[in-house]
């Protein structure tokens, strides 16, 4: 069985003035948007595109189809003898989220059997011929995939108060260095074994709009500095201790497991990235600590996505399995839900008289503050000193302010995953955001009176956040490469023009990125980017253009002379654009 599961015919039929169609069905394997339960998903896409225009359901027709699949879903899950699995759904502005829970050991043939059920919703909403019965063969399939042990071995786990983490290959109780592994398919039984011998490790997760990776990053730096092993995934690796084991987006659950299971990890530091989130949930049901950096537009419109609000609560989901969470003050989405948590918080500002960090720590409450120059912990009343600014290399002595926070909410959940208060000073110390240790992350080139910094950043919210870093730098001109992915919205294009406007660069050249053209044409984002910026008011004399990222660099490095800054957001090219920087530096 495919896990996607997809319906093959993808029918499409009209409710009202909407048309209704199938896109896909999914597992949730663990915490995600619609509640902490697994089992399968549904995605429905309602559109009237007569005009060219889509559009949401209908209040009738959304209210129509939800209460025809909750009585299909509720007859097919009782026949399957079901009963206790509840139903659960989500409307947003393009269509339904439709689920209901379902065991563990069930969750591929829960695909089929979610399939199977908007089969019969479409038959009746559309008033057609219902599927053929297949019951017996949705019973068989379920019987085929169920595994009790798997089953009793998840409940001793959560007795036992240690994560548990199973698929169809393998299956690990505890974590790291304190777990154990065993293939699922000759799974042992649970009373048979020594669970004291079974146990979690310091775990924290990170995510956010911008800044996951280098707070990981630096966290894992923080680790190394206490004696302990770090694993941790990202948006570019899988690590334990000094060694990669594949460089590859790994910041979903995928990644959370293969750090589970590594018996050398003494502490873990997971990357948790929106898209994981939302098509699978989280990777694990327990951590010590989690952390929110900031929330921006970015990826809106995807997966009924559509707005900040609604992008904040996926960023929360992981609240779901954290003991503690450690928050942004200074963002206002965070901020705004944060107050309403239901886990303890620790604030963290670049603002010490803040009101809200002001009441926070009047209660008794944990805050982390760049204070003057000094980044500090209160706990109440208690201060201790975690380093000065100027000694964080990632900062470049204050000037990249992003940064700044980024060090407080790493020395933050650091601190809540029991690492000592001088290893959390040393890592912030130690870490260099250089292209070895934190590569397309601030990573600063001198070229003979040239500074080059290349960066990631790649929405709106990043691209601001870089050129206020560079307001604060010196430099006589500022050139910005800027290009951006085919699956942004025009407004998302427009508002990264804007931006890039009112910084009133030297220059600007627009790359081309026929890697992530996306549904786009070729020359069509770099069309609209040169006139989002005319449009802004920046002069098109100090505008051109690139086929590549990497001829963007050449043309920008030919442009440079000494006492310019350069901003070279790399995305394409990332590894041969540090290449060559970094072979002109030497």
């Amino acid at each position: 069985m495919n896990a996607a599961c997809a319906w093959h015919a993808s029918p499409r039929f009209r409710i009202e003035d909407s048309i209704v169609e199938f896109l896909d069905s999914r597992r949730l394997t663990g915490p995600n948007l619609l509640w902490e339960r697994p089992g399968a998903a549904v995605e429905v896409g309602f559109g009237c595109f007569a005009d060219g225009e889509p559009m949401g359901p209908t209040a009738a027709g959304a209210e129509r189809a939800l209460e025809v699949w909750q009585q299909q879903a509720r007859r097919t899950l009782d026949a399957l003898g079901w009963n206790e699995h509840e139903l659960i759904w989500r409307v947003h502005p393009t269509g339904l989220s439709l689920a209901f829970s379902a065991p563990i050991d069930a969750l591929y043939s829960a695909c089929e059997v979610a399939d199977w059920i908007w089969r019969a919703t479409a038959a009746v909403l559309e008033d057609s011929e219902e599927p053929d019965s297949g019951l017996q063969g949705l019973r068989r399939q379920i019987a085929a995939e169920q595994d009790p042990k798997l089953i009793r071995l998840q409940a001793a786990a959560r007795a036992h108060g240690v994560n548990f983490c199973g698929d169809d290959e393998w299956t690990t109780i505890g974590m790291g260095c304190h777990g154990q592994t065993f293939d699922t398919p000759d799974l042992p039984d649970a009373a048979a074994l020594d669970w004291s011998q079974v146990a979690d490790i310091p775990l924290a997760m990170v995510t956010g709009t911008n800044g996951k990776s280098t707070t990981v990053r630096l966290m894992v730096e923080m680790v190394r500095a206490a004696g302990l092993v770090p694993g941790a995934c990202s948006t570019d690796w899988i690590q334990v201790g000094d060694a990669l084991l594949d460089r590859d987006d790994w910041s979903g659950p995928g990644g959370a497991r293969a750090v589970m299971k590594d018996p050398r990890v003494e502490a873990a530091v997971l990357e948790t990235a929106r898209g994981g989130m939302l098509r699978r949930g989280l990777g694990l049901e327990r951590a010590d600590v989690a952390v929110i950096t900031n929330v921006a537009a970015d990826h809106l419109g995807e997966m009924g996505v559509y707005d900040l609000a609604a992008l904040t609560e996926v960023k929360f989901i992981i609240e779901r399995a954290a003991d503690h969470l450690v928050l942004n003050a200074d963002d206002p989405e965070v901020r705004r839900r944060g107050l309403q948590a239901a886990k303890p918080v620790s604030w963290y500002s670049l603002d010490p008289t803040d009101e809200l960090i002001h009441n926070h720590r009047r209660a008794g409450g944990e805050v982390l503050l760049l204070e003057e120059q000094m980044l500090v912990r209160y706990q109440g009343d208690q201060r201790s000193e975690l380093a000065v600014v100027d000694e964080v290399p990632m900062t470049l002595g204050g000037a990249v302010r992003y940064n700044v926070g980024n060090a407080l909410a790493a020395s933050g959940a650091a601190l809540r995953m029991g690492l000592p208060l001088d290893a959390v000073a040393a890592g912030l110390r130690n870490f260099h955001s250089d292209a070895e240790s934190n590569p397309g992350r601030l990573n600063v080139f001198d070229l003979g009176g040239v500074t080059a910094m290349v960066d990631f950043a790649h929405n709106p919210h990043g691209v601001a956040a870089l050129f206020d870093a560079a307001a604060r730098l010196p430099h006589q001109r500022l050139l910005v490469l800027l290009g951006q992915a085919g699956d942004r919205d025009d407004t998302s294009i427009q508002e990264l023009a804007r931006i890039t406007a009112a910084a009133q660069p030297d220059r600007v050249i627009i790359k081309e990125m026929t890697r992530y053209l996306r549904g786009r044409e070729a020359g069509e984002v770099a069309a609209l980017l040169t006139g989002h910026l005319s449009d802004a008011g920046l002069p098109a004399e100090r505008v051109d253009h690139a086929p590549s990222e990497m001829d963007a660099v050449r043309s920008a490095l030919d442009w440079a002379q000494p006492g310019d800054l350069l901003l070279l957001l790399s995305h394409a090219e990332r590894e041969a654009v540090l290449e060559m920087l970094g072979a002109l530096v030497s």
